[in-house]
């Protein structure tokens, strides 16, 4: 019961927000327009930003399944933007409502537990610390999330596809040979 009252507030949100503004959604337009109580919101999100952020963890979550690996990432890195522009009225709106920090904050999640995986499967056997792995993923997540930002705040218009497959091109090899950097230097 608990997952169907948040997808019923998640698609009420979306929905409201092809209307309005975030900052102009109430507690009360969502519990009216999805049939719940104020009490059923508060005992699943603190806030209409907490409900915004499990919504995009959510959906972030579906775009990233089983694509996490370094054969993968790639597929990962298109699912998510295929994600985001899935939802394009509901990122625009938090975009431009929010913060951008709030984006970032959710973009930063999604790419660095890609990254990280890639990094750990890489890393197996060889003399590299938590310390390098973790520096390795964040390096690359602000690569990838400033990218992404950048199509998100042009209005996604420019094929993603495009965008991966350049991301890749300048990446091939560079995570393996950072890794490779790192263990050389224990």
């Amino acid at each position: 019961m608990a997952n169907i009252t948040k997808y019923a507030l998640e698609a009420s949100l979306k929905k409201l927000l092809l209307q309005k503004p975030l900052d102009k959604i109430t507690i009360n337009d969502l519990t009216t327009d999805c049939g719940i109580s104020r009490m059923a919101f508060y005992y699943h999100f603190k806030d209409i930003y907490d409900l915004t952020e499990w919504v995009c963890m959510e959906d972030a979550a579906k775009a990233l399944q089983g694509k996490k690996t370094y054969d993968s990432w790639q597929e990962g890195l298109s699912q998510i933007f295929q994600a985001v522009l899935d939802n394009k009225p509901f990122i625009m709106n938090v975009y431009h409502s929010v913060s951008r920090e709030q984006i970032e904050n959710y973009l930063f999640k999604l790419t660095y537990g890609l990254i990280r995986n890639v990094v750990e499967e890489e890393a197996a056997g060889l003399e590299i610390g938590e310390e390098e792995k973790t520096f390795i993923a964040e390096f690359y997540k602000y690569g990838f999330v400033g990218i992404m930002l950048d199509w998100i705040k042009q209005g996604m218009k420019a094929d993603y596809q495009e965008i991966v497959e350049r991301m890749s091109t300048v990446l091939r090899g560079t995570v393996v040979h950072s890794i490779h950097n790192f263990a050389e230097k224990s």
